[in-house]
């Protein structure tokens, strides 16, 4: 009797594991989606007070609620950060990712959420303006981005200084140990608006056709159907203007990502 009894209990407790979905593996149904992300880069991806926050995430975390999706943000190096979700370390890379031609043979991408936009940052006394003034001096840019892709094409005679993020080249820059940087335009912005002290000035934007996207393993494309349509959803009712206008006021708002669409 007592061993009967005992096996009704486990086999209930059991039933109730599964039915809370204990056992699973995919985004939605219970699991905490790992979030790779970084910690110093504004407006775009950073950390504030222990909380992961930016445009990026913030428009993640609107994109999650709408899907009923658990997320915990991890930081990593921008560097490695394509590596990791594609070897499974991270479910998803948020970090203003450009989708690149190169970058969709590591992972896959959601649909754009953003555009890449570039800025060319200096102290006020070191003579660059534009592409054309970066030859034979020292640039700084975080490898593996954009930016250091676009400084090798557009300014070969450059001497390119690869720093693993943001913090890195933003410290070089200001003690003189390199010349200007390329970072994102908001990036670049926020740097000069912050550090009075050290006379920053971005003295040229670029624009781009080049989208931004959240990063996924190869495949995944539960997850990612859930995310776009999380996102579809953010962009219709607004979500997505009042996150950009948080963190990048002054840049314009494309047509697409308009309520209603």
């Amino acid at each position: 009797m007592k061993k009967t009894l005992v096996t009704a209990i486990a086999a209930t407790l059991l039933a109730a594991l599964t039915a809370c979905g204990g056992g699973s593996d995919s985004g939605g149904d219970g699991k905490t989606l790992r979030v790779g992300t970084l910690s110093d880069s504004k407006p775009n991806a950073y950390q504030e007070n222990g909380t992961f926050t930016g445009f990026d995430n913030e428009l993640l975390k609107a994109i999650a609620a709408k899907e009923n999706l658990k997320l915990e943000f991890v930081a990593t190096d921008f560097s490695a950060l394509l590596g990791q979700v594609a070897n499974g370390t991270f479910d998803i890379g948020s970090s203003a990712i450009s989708q690149t031609d190169a970058r969709k043979k590591t992972v896959d991408f959601s649909a754009p959420y953003n555009y890449q936009a570039l800025g060319i940052e200096a102290k006020e006394t070191a003579g660059i303006t534009d592409e054309n003034s970066l030859s034979g001096k020292r640039i700084g840019v975080v490898q593996g981005t954009v930016s250091d892709t676009w400084l090798g094409t557009n300014a070969p005679g450059a001497q390119a200084v690869r720093f693993p993020n943001d913090a890195a080249a933003l410290a070089a820059l200001k003690t003189g140990a390199v010349d200007g940087a390329v970072f994102d335009q908001a990036t670049a912005e926020d740097y000069a608006k912050n550090n009075p002290d050290a006379k920053l000035k971005v003295t040229k934007a670029i624009t781009t056709t080049i989208p931004h996207g959240f990063a996924f393993k190869k495949g995944n494309t539960d997850l990612i159907d859930k995310v776009n349509d999380g996102l579809k959803k953010v962009i219709a009712d607004g979500t997505w203007v009042k996150v950009h206008d948080r963190f990048e006021p002054s840049a314009p708002v494309p047509a697409e990502f308009k309520p209603g669409q």
